[in-house]
Formats: C-alpha cells, sequence, structure tokens
C-alpha cells in the first residue's frame, strides 16, 4: 500500500507551481525513476513557452506587493516559512530519497537546514537595509538604501535540491525579491512538494517550472528575471553566465569542487579516518565539498590508509528508507561515469585498497561500493570532480608538498586539513587557494558565513551578510532639508575662467 508521500507524489507529477496554485504541465511529461529500485515513481513536465511567461508574470507583480511590506511583515512571513518547512520535513525527506536515493537522515534534515536559513536571513534582512554617511555637504543627509534586484532564478541539482534551494530563496526573499526555481529533472517532485511552506506568501513569489536545460536557458535569457543563483557543471554555468552577461545580470554560480584533505602526523588516526570516510562518502559521494583528493603525511600514511579502508568496508549501503549509511547513486548514467572514473585510475596504475564494485546482492538499482584507491597526483582521477563514492590517497612527504598539490587544482571551493598543530593550521588558512578552509571538522556550514569558491569552482557566495548582498543593489539617496541656491551653479564667476586664470 502506498505511503501517504507516495499518492501526493503521484497527484503532484507532471505539475508547476505558478502563480500560487499547481497545474498541469502542458509540455511533455518525462519519468522520474527511483534509483534504488529502478521503478518509475512519478513524471516531470517540460515547461513551456507560455507557461514560463505566466510565471514570470505572476513574479513581477508579487514582488511589488512583497516590497511594499514593512520589514516586519516580511519577516515575520519567513519566520512562517521557517515553521512550516520543520512541519514538511518527513514527506519533503521522503519524496527525496525516492527522487535521488540518499539516506532518509540525510534528505529529511535539509528541510531543517533550510529552515534555519530563512530564520537567519529574516533578521538579517530586517537589520541592515543601509547605511548613512557622513555629508558632502554640510545639513544634508547622504545614505545609502538597499533595494531587491527583481525577479530572481534559482537553478538547483539533484544532489541537496531542498537545502540549496533554501539558502538562495531565504536570501532572495528577505532582500525583497521574487523567485522561480528550476530543479532538476531528478528531484522535481520534493520541490513541488515543498511548496506549501510558501502558500501565505503573494501569490507568485515564489514557484516551480520543472524541465530540462531549454526551461533554465529561457528563464535566465529573459529581459524580466534580473539575477540568477545556479549550480551545476563547469560547462553549464559558464553558458549561464554568458546569457546573464548580455542583460549585466548579477549570477551566483557554483560550479564544480576538487577538494583536497590534507593529514598531518599530529592528528589522531583514527578520527580522522571517520572524517575522512564522512567528507568522502556522505550522500554516496555526490556533495560539491566532497574530499575528492587526500594527501596524507608518509609518517601515517600507512595507517590511514588502513583506517580509512576499514570505516569504507563498515558502511552500510543499500534503500535509503531502510537502515543504511549509503544509498545508491542518483542515476544510472552517474555510476557508469563514476565506474569509467575507477577504470581510468587503475588503467594508469592506482591500487584499489577496497571497494571499486557494485556490491554484491543489489543487483537493481544504481549502487556503488565506497572505495579507497592509492594513486599519484598526476592520475587524472585527482584533477577533476568525481562527484561518487571514492576516495584517492596520495603520499606526501611534508606540509609544503601537500599545499602545493593542494593548490594544483582548476577549482578552489573547500579545503580539509587534520593537524592538531596549530603553526600548520594557519599555514594551510593563509596558503590554500579555496573559498573554505576546515580545519578538524569537515563539511559543516554556518548560516552566517559565506559559503562559495575560487577559479573555476564560480563566483558569488551564498550564506552571511554576503549572501545577502548577492541579490540587493545599492542606491545613493542625497537629501538636502531646503531648497536652497547653489554656489556651484551656472553661471559660473568671469573670475574662475581660464581667461582670468591666465591674465
Amino acid at each position: 500500500m502506498p505511503t501517504a508521500t507516495e499518492t501526493l507524489m503521484r497527484e503532484r507529477s507532471a505539475q508547476h507551481f505558478i502563480n500560487g496554485r499547481y497545474q498541469l504541465g502542458t509540455g511533455a511529461a518525462l519519468p522520474i525513476i527511483n534509483p534504488a529500485t529502478e521503478a518509475v515513481i512519478g513524471e516531470y513536465a517540460e515547461a513551456c513557452e507560455g507557461e514560463m511567461q505566466q510565471a514570470i508574470r505572476a513574479a513581477t507583480q508579487a514582488q511589488k506587493a512583497w516590497w511594499a511590506l514593512s520589514s516586519v511583515e516580511r519577516a515575520d512571513a519567513l519566520h512562517r516559512v521557517a515553521e512550516l518547512l520543520l512541519e514538511q520535513s518527513a514527506s519533503v525527506g521522503e519524496c527525496l530519497t525516492r527522487e535521488m536515493g540518499k539516506p532518509y537522515r540525510e534528505a529529511e534534515w535539509e528541510a531543517g537546514a533550510s529552515a534555519s536559513a530563512f530564520r537567519y536571513y529574516a533578521e538579517l534582512a530586517r537589520q541592515e537595509q543601509g547605511r548613512v554617511a557622513g555629508p558632502a555637504v554640510a545639513g544634508q543627509l547622504h545614505m545609502t538604501i538597499k533595494e531587491p534586484l527583481g525577479n530572481v532564478v534559482s537553478i538547483v541539482p539533484y544532489n541537496f535540491p531542498v537545502l540549496l534551494f533554501g539558502w538562495q530563496a531565504a536570501a532572495a526573499l528577505a532582500a525583497g525579491n521574487s523567485i522561480i526555481v528550476k530543479p532538476s529533472e531528478l528531484t522535481s517532485l520534493t520541490l513541488l512538494l515543498l511548496m506549501p511552506a510558501f502558500a501565505h506568501l503573494p501569490a507568485g513569489l515564489v514557484q516551480v517550472l520543472t524541465g530540462g536545460a531549454e526551461v533554465g536557458r529561457y528563464l535566465v535569457a529573459h529581459k524580466d528575471t534580473h539575477a540568477v543563483a545556479f549550480t551545476g557543471s563547469v560547462g553549464a554555468g559558464q553558458a549561464v553566465a554568458q546569457s546573464a552577461a548580455l542583460r549585466f545580470k548579477p549570477v551566483l554560480i557554483e560550479a564544480s569542487g576538487n577538494d583536497p584533505f590534507i593529514v598531518m602526523p599530529s592528528a589522531p588516526i583514527d578520527i580522522v579516518a571517520r572524517g575522512a570516510a564522512f567528507a568522502a562518502f556522505l550522500n554516496c559521494g555526490q556533495v560539491c565539498t566532497s574530499a575528492e583528493r587526500f594527501y596524507v603525511h608518509e609518517a601515517v600514511y600507512e595507517r590511514f590508509v588502513s583506517a580509512l579502508a576499514r570505516e569504507a568496508r563498515a558502511l552500510r549501503i543499500g534503500n535509503g528508507l531502510e537502515c543504511v549509511d549509503i544509498g545508491p547513486l542518483a542515476s544510472q548514467r552517474e555510476r557508469a561515469r563514476v565506474e569509467g572514473i575507477v577504470a581510468r585510475a587503475i588503467e594508469q596504475g592506482a591500487t584499489r585498497v577496497c571497494g571499486g564494485e557494485r556490491p554484491a546482492g543489489l543487483d537493481t538499482g544504481w549502487y556503488y561500493q565506497p572505495t579507497v584507491l592509492e594513486v599519484s597526483h598526476n592520475m587524472d582521477i585527482m584533477h577533476g570532480e568525481c562527484f561518487g563514492p571514492l576516495a584517492p590517497v596520495c603520499k606526501v612527504r611534508d606540509l609544503d608538498e601537500a599545499i602545493a598539490l593542494a593548490n594544483d587544482s582548476e577549482f578552489g571551493l573547500g579545503a580539509n586539513i587534520y593537524t592538531e598543530n596549530l603553526a600548520e593550521a594557519m599555514r594551510a588558512i593563509n596558503e590554500i587557494e579555496s573559498g573554505i578552509v576546515w580545519v578538524n571538522t569537515p563539511l559543516n556550514d554556518n548560516d552566517c558565513v559565506p559559503f562559495g569558491g575560487r577559479k573555476m569552482t564560480g563566483q558569488g557566495r551564498e550564506l552571511g551578510i554576503e549572501g545577502l548582498e548577492q541579490f540587493r543593489r545599492s542606491k545613493m539617496v542625497m537629501i538636502a532639508p531646503q531648497a536652497l541656491d547653489d554656489p556651484e551653479w551656472f553661471p559660473y564667476p568671469d573670475a574662475e575662467s581660464f581667461t582670468a586664470s591666465n591674465g
């Protein structure tokens, strides 16, 4: 017998959420497949041009109504969103597990983390709306005020759809914008099920249009969308940036990660191995900040590899709705891609310590074992985003070599170091070329601290005051209390002319 969530998923299949209500899409309907069972569990609809135009018109009207409210009213409404997200966490989490495979504990957590961002931005936007400057003209008031950009397009991936949409929507709405989200084709139902949390907001303020890349391209290029937040591949991120640049739209882009994880002799290896397993294998490695390159000091290399392999072998693999630690990869294509990465590494001389295969007894579903490989830095696996349950480990002589190799990457999202030597930690913080450095605490976030990277990882920041600024523009305002004559106006004094000056 289907669960209540499964019934709701069927009801929402092939729908969009436009102007405050669900409506059946008129475009092609394509299947959504449960990666644990390979069963079709619903459909998503390709949004057509008319539906996208309808959503943009609704967003424009809703944004004006939203910005006309007081900051207190907007803050209260966003706090209510947070409450409703928490109330929906179980059903939304179940839907997410069925759509993309992650363990239910991880899926259910996303709504709570999203709620936390809404609470943070509800208060931050209320207390920070600009600043007053010392006047350049005596007696006047000179200030900067903050205004919304307008209609924001959010394009979110399948791996953390609720969390990433929450980070972007919380900041965008707090800044006074509307938002239209285009979810991944793999997790369209999850974001559709999330929409009751926004029912008390002006109709059209938050909308969902499902579909593939063409939908995203249309929304990004449209003259009546004013900013874009994108998470995905480098190539797609570059295309988004190029399209947005034609209208000078601000863009927030998080394209890829290839995060290093450095292990030094002062760290407790058993604890490090547990942290490393979490950093590498969380969400089956489908995390932009996954640890994907391990650089381990030669003095503790053998111990670390052995301990990490022990942790990897102990992980329970299976359907995310059961008592497991690791679910399947999100699609058949993703598993094939990961298998190709491992095959190439072994071809280049990598040694397989554990994993590297489909797990025995799980013939249905797109499962892959958590895998530990001994590698050298010049192998392909160390120079691209793996986005799978892979932990390639490379031996280094010292911290100098570890930092040099960590920086030898086109990407610069996050970086980890385990050390209990303060000098080593400070060197890593200052010298690693990344937007995030975790010292002895992998993959943690904080609503108050900006999240983002460098190099080909992208541009812009989520979270923190920087995340709010991503969706606001500044306006200079000068107020004179009276309309008085100004000595700078015409006519200019004859005594200050060129002729008089060169008398």
